[in-house]
């Protein structure tokens, strides 16, 4: 949440430390221990912890481009979480997932605009990830994880688009023909950027899921892309010595 110095970060075999908010893999449990401020409009403490337990840790690794520049890597698609912050009604259990995105290149470099979302189903989970690559290909991926952690690649449903942003995103996902998904909650709404949770259909099962749209061309823009460093705090001169938030 905040953007800091090389002085700010540290990290082992087991954990990985920024700033003053911290992740370490402990009895096979993820924990994760924020002390943040907010980005702008709602400026506050962000403090707390999350501790994702999964229930398998997965190898899979998804190639995005044609070379191997950009990966996928799901390494717990199917956890359970714990959600423990400072802040009234922000203590609950659930149903979560760990993944991360790898890459040796700039991702406008590649790409121009991708979706992607995970759905929890009866069986599993199952994620959809579509791209327009900078090329003129398209990555098209449907992989379904059961509740072991394996994975396989399973036939997806028609890509479906669905009502835009606030701020004008594409947004589509798979769905069931005849069947128009829908957000139910919104998580991040950024004028290239959307993250939210979408209810949708599979196979005829109704599923709901968080899902992610990103428009590429629109983040370099040399207009659209100085406004990161108006969300996004930066402390430069902190370090561990002489710590101040």
């Amino acid at each position: 949440m905040t953007d800091r110095g090389r002085a700010a970060l540290r990290r082992s075999d087991t954990e990985f430390e920024v700033g003053p908010s911290r992740m370490r893999w402990s009895d096979g449990k993820l924990i994760i221990d924020i002390d943040e401020i907010s980005s702008p409009p709602l400026v506050s403490r962000v403090r707390g912890r999350i501790t994702v337990m999964p229930r398998a840790i997965s190898d899979v690794e998804l190639v995005l481009d044609s070379d191997g520049g950009h990966i996928w890597r799901p390494f717990a698609p199917i956890s359970d979480i714990r959600v423990e912050l400072d802040a009234p009604g922000w203590k609950w259990d659930g149903h979560g997932y760990f993944d991360s995105n790898f890459g040796d290149r700039a991702l406008e470099q590649d790409f121009r605009f991708w979706t992607w979302g995970r759905f929890p189903t009866g069986t599993g989970a199952t994620c959809f990830y579509d791209a327009e690559r900078r090329d003129g290909t398209h990555l098209e991926t449907a992989i379904a994880f059961d509740i072991d952690g394996q994975a396989r690649l399973t036939q997806a449903p028609p890509r479906t688009r669905f009502r835009r942003t606030n701020w004008l995103v594409r947004r589509e996902t798979r769905a069931d023909p005849g069947v128009v998904p829908r957000q139910v909650l919104p998580m991040l709404d950024a004028p290239f950027y959307s993250r939210s949770v979408v209810r949708t259909q599979i196979n005829g099962e109704e599923v709901t899921g968080v899902h992610e749209a990103l428009d590429l061309d629109r983040f370099a823009s040399p207009l659209l892309k100085p406004m990161l460093a108006v969300r996004v705090p930066r402390r430069p001169g902190w370090d561990f010595d002489t710590p101040a938030t």
